[in-house]
């Protein structure tokens, strides 16, 4: 753990709740601490515990994380480490598309440092080079693969709930196959 200067902390907080524009008295309320503590707290005279980080994190909407690392509370991680988290914590994807938006963004990440190695390398090229299919970067591949593995899912999905309903008698479902007894 790093040696935690007091007064970066406390000037973080007060530079992140000014981009907010947020008052010391909102970010205290929606914190639940009290007015003077934060004032101390961005004035360096306290040190604010992991807690207390976490509950002005949520009031600054920014991740604890980010303020747990300049408290020195946690070691710096690389800079992609909020997306992950982001991912990895929306409750309204399925593990499965965590994992390929994860892909995605990684290949991402791959080809921009390939690009950016090969700028360095040749710098009269414009564009970047094609990369081929199953080639680090090749985003599409993986994009491709994970909207047929989505297509597939639903229609094995739209498949049981019909065969379901069939099963239980449901007249939407049933085919009307019957010929109509007024036209005999």
């Amino acid at each position: 753990m790093r040696n935690v200067n007091v007064n970066s902390i406390g000037e973080y907080i007060r530079e992140q709740r000014e981009q907010a524009k947020i008052s010391m008295r909102q970010l205290a309320q929606s914190a639940g601490v009290s007015n003077p503590y934060l004032s101390q707290i961005e004035r360096g005279l306290r040190k604010p515990s992991a807690d207390i980080l976490q509950q002005l994190a949520k009031g600054l909407r920014i991740s604890a994380e980010a303020l747990y690392v300049q408290a020195g509370i946690l070691e710096d991680r690389s800079p992609d480490s909020g997306v992950r988290s982001a991912l990895l914590a929306d409750p309204q994807l399925s593990e499965r598309q965590k994992q390929v938006l994860i892909e995605i963004y990684e290949s991402f990440r791959r080809e921009n440092a390939a690009t950016t190695v090969q700028a360095g390398a040749d710098e009269d090229a414009d564009i970047p080079a094609e990369l081929p299919v199953g080639a680090p970067g090749a985003e599409g591949e993986v994009l491709e693969a994970a909207l047929e593995a989505e297509a597939e899912a639903e229609a094995q999905a739209e498949a049981a709930a019909k065969a379901e309903a069939k099963a239980a008698g449901d007249p939407q479902t049933v085919p009307k196959n019957r010929p109509d007894s007024a036209s005999d």
